[in-house]
Parts: structure tokens; C-alpha cells; sequence
């Protein structure tokens, strides 16, 4: 698993107080840039280097999120296909469940413009993130 921690600025409310829908998913992508690591060491956003694509993302708001404190972001692997994988993410604000969400991210040849398997040295590192239940009770 990965953990960053997100401190909430007041841009991220809105006129109700509580954070804002569009400020979890943008939590999400930030906090997933260790991930890209393992698959781009340089982060060049090029299409020569860069090779991976996002196809599918989805939120789950489970309570509100308040400014003036912290949150903790878990980023996981849940899934590793041949070609794609399934990242999961859980927002935590003092000490309970805030949101969670998924994305799936394919290894993508921008060049040929197809996907290709995921390489089994990037397999391999992925699978030292996978989530298991037990790590979050």
C-alpha cells in the first residue's frame, strides 16, 4: 500500500462547508504517483515514455470530509490483469472511511496506440501493493 497525506485547503469546500465532490477524485490521481513510478521511473509525461492510459475510474462518497483536518490516502493494487490492473483507493479522516475508488490503467503503447502486457518485473512490483482486508481493520 501507499499512504499520502492530503492537507485539505480551503479550495476544496464548498458553500455547505465540507469538502468538495471534485476534490476526492483529484486526491486520488495525486496520490497515485507513486504508482506511476514503478511503471515510468523518470514521471516523463512524453509519448515516447509514457505507457500507461486510464479507462475507467469510480467514487464512492461514504461520509463528509471537513477542512482543518488531514486526510489519509491508501492506495492499493486490487486486480492485476494481462495488460490492465485495478488501483483501489480509501480517503481516511480522523481515524474513519471517507470515500473510496477505483481505476483501472492499461499498459498502452501511445506510439502504436495498443495495449501490451504488463512486463513481469512491473507484475512483480505491483503485487507488493495488492490489497488484502485485513491491512485496514
Amino acid at each position: 500500500m501507499f499512504k499520502s497525506i492530503i492537507d485539505v485547503s480551503s479550495r476544496d469546500t464548498d458553500s455547505l462547508g465540507h469538502v468538495n465532490n471534485t476534490s476526492l477524485p483529484l486526491w486520488f490521481e495525486t496520490s497515485r504517483n507513486e504508482l506511476y513510478r514503478i511503471f515510468n521511473p523518470s514521471m516523463e509525461l512524453k509519448p515516447e515514455t509514457w505507457n500507461l492510459i486510464m479507462v475507467h475510474t469510480e467514487f464512492d462518497y461514504l461520509d463528509q470530509i471537513y477542512y482543518g483536518y488531514e486526510v489519509e490516502i491508501r492506495t492499493y493494487i486490487e486486480e492485476i490483469g494481462n495488460t490492465s490492473f485495478t488501483v483501489y483507493q480509501e480517503a481516511w479522516q480522523k481515524g474513519k472511511l471517507r470515500g473510496t475508488g477505483r481505476a483501472i490503467l492499461v499498459d498502452f503503447n501511445f506510439n502504436n496506440q495498443k495495449k501490451v502486457p504488463i512486463p513481469e518485473d512491473i507484475r512483480k512490483e505491483l503485487e507488493k501493493h495488492l490489497y488484502r482486508k485485513q491491512e485496514v481493520l
